[in-house]
This record gives structure tokens, sequence and C-alpha cells, in this order.
């Protein structure tokens, strides 16, 4: 069973229909919006920062959300995916948004939406990102966001979605 507790008098709250893996860690001020998914070994420790969790949001595997107690909370919002082991730490993450496996996003980072983080990715501290995709350390757009592009992401939280009911049957 998730480890899922109350710390410093903030007791996560998790909305209809949220699919939580057994070994994820889920601590103090976190909201997670109906339909969103926390898969295997992810860490979203709302100890020091509140953390917000949009509709049909997945985090997937070894992700760890946090902030910086006092500079930063971390707002993820709906049909977002972030990919196994990146790290969130106190950043403001749009719609329809994928963050690459092993990205990194820190405080007070924004990224709108419609926007890709590439896997490794590093996104500094108060950096305002545009639409478009972005990759390297630290991170540069790369190219133009899209229409299509940000279809393409909305489908790709959508399939989380589905795959979730594999593992609550």
């Amino acid at each position: 069973m998730a480890l899922i507790r109350k710390i410093n008098g903030f007791e996560p709250v998790i909305g209809e229909n949220v699919f939580i893996a057994e070994n994820a860690t889920i601590l103090g001020d976190v909201r997670i919006a109906k339909d969103a998914s926390i898969w295997y070994g992810a860490i979203l420790r709302g100890d020091v920062g509140s953390i917000t969790i949009g509709e049909r949001s997945n985090v997937q595997d070894g992700v760890v959300i946090h902030a910086t107690q006092g500079e930063s909370t971390t707002v993820i919002g709906k049909d977002v995916t972030i990919g196994h082991n990146a790290v969130v730490h106190g950043a403001r993450i749009g719609n329809d948004v994928l963050i690459g496996m092993g990205a990194i996003v820190l405080d007070n980072a924004l990224v709108p939406d419609g926007t890709i983080v590439a896997a490794g990715a590093v996104v500094l501290s108060n950096a305002v990102l545009e639409p478009g995709i972005y990759a390297g350390i630290p991170a540069k757009k790369v190219k133009e966001g899209s229409e299509e592009m940000t279809r393409m992401i909305h489908e790709n939280a959508a399939h989380y979605l589905h795959y979730t009911q594999w593992y609550s049957a």
C-alpha cells in the first residue's frame, strides 16, 4: 500500500479515480485531482511547499516532486506527463505539457501549456519558457510548438488514464 501521510498539519487530498501505485509516497500538502495517476516509486513530498497535480496528469515511476521552504510551490496542470525519474522542484507546469525522462525543472520555473522538456534537460530556477520543445543543460528552445504537438502530448496523458485500468482491475 502507498505511503500517504499527514505532515505539519497537512494531509494529502486525493480526487476521484486516482491511481496510486503501491510503493508511491505522498506526504503533506499535496492535492491530486481526479483521474490522475502516481506511478511506482514516485515521491510527492509536500512538507515545505504545496504540490498540486491537475486532472488526468501522470507522474511516472521514480519521479520526485518537492519545493523549497518559503520560496516555491509546485503546480502541475491538467493532462501533463512527467516522465520516469524526472524531478520537478517548486515549478509551475502548464496544461498539456510533457516533462521527459530524467529531466529536471527547478524552483519558480514556468513551463507553459503545450511544451515539451526533453529527456535529461535541465530547466533552471526562475526560467520562463515559451511554448515549444526544450533540450539540453541548461534547457534551450530547439523547436517551436504546434497544435499537432499539443494534441500528441494530450493523447499521451490519455494513454496513461487507460493504463491505470490495467492496474486497478
